[in-house]
């Protein structure tokens, strides 16, 4: 038995990194799921690996489904539809995101609005979603993924980072109203660093960026696996911890961020400029 045996747990952005090792740990730990993403390749793949992985085998109770979270009124039947499936739910794992570099001079409006349907819009959709079917499980917990650009900005990354500082203020102001109307519902903001998963190399980018020099970088930085990133975030959320930072870097750029104060953005641009950013 674990904290996670026999919950009913959603996991979006499944298809792929954080999310696949998400699913995956919590059918080991026992989980009821429903994953979806718009990849249904990268999906299948997951439901094969989450099937595997489970206590129960072929047998384990697992909902797999493709979803846009940025298309509210399919979020919103499909929380209906799982808490139907399930007869319950009672963890939100609102993974699913997508990456975008390029500077704000250089970007359009549909640059910046592609990066906030998913990022920031598609954790409120399925934090609005499954709300009243957590509160109903009476041992409901929403899981939001941030980023440690929700933390600090960098060049290049401003929609990238006002989606996930959006997503952290969002999650700590619901954090602060379960609390206040004691709702049965727990809520963690999770900060990952660098993360070996795909979100740079599927990221967009505006003309005069190279995308596999992006890539490289971004592929120096990340030292964790998903794998053991979801242990991180599962453990943080077992405790019931408010924010979960996964990586020693996202806490070594925390503790900067708390020491420097704002004279930190003088200090990433000048590294942001030496790395042509």
């Amino acid at each position: 038995m674990t904290h996670y045996t026999d919950k009913v747990a959603v996991v979006t952005g499944a298809g792929s990194g954080i999310g696949r090792a998400l699913a995956v740990e919590l059918a080991r730990r026992g989980a009821k799921l429903a994953i979806s993403d718009v990849d249904d390749q990268g999906l299948a793949e997951t439901l094969d690996l989450v099937k595997a992985a489970h206590v129960m085998g072929e047998g384990a109770d697992v909902r797999s489904d493709h979803l846009d979270v940025a298309e509210r009124e399919l979020v919103l039947a499909y929380a209906n539809a799982v808490a139907e499936h399930f007869g319950r739910v009672n963890m939100v794992f609102n993974n699913a995101g997508i990456a975008f570099t390029g500077s704000i001079e250089e970007m359009s409006f549909k640059d910046v609005e592609k990066v906030m349907d998913v990022d920031f819009w598609g954790v409120v959709n399925g934090t609005k979603a499954f709300l009243p079917h957590l509160i109903a499980s009476g041992d409901g917990h929403v899981v939001n993924i941030s980023s440690i650009f929700g933390i600090f900005a960098v060049p290049t990354q401003s929609a990238y980072n006002a989606a996930k500082f959006a997503v952290r203020g969002f999650t700590e102001a619901l954090r602060q109203e379960m609390l206040t109307t004691k709702r049965p519902v727990k809520v963690t903001c999770v900060h990952p660093g660098g993360i070996k998963t795909n979100i740079a190399r599927n990221a967009e980018q505006t003309e005069g960026h190279d995308h596999d020099a992006l890539s490289k970088e971004f592929d120096k930085l990340a030292r964790m696996s998903p794998e053991k990133a979801a242990n991180v975030i599962l453990r943080g959320v077992e405790r019931g911890r408010a924010r979960v930072l996964v990586g020693w870097d996202a806490h070594a750029l925390d503790a900067f961020v708390r020491v420097a104060g704002p004279a930190y953005q003088g200090i990433v641009a000048r590294f942001g400029k030496s790395k042509g950013l």
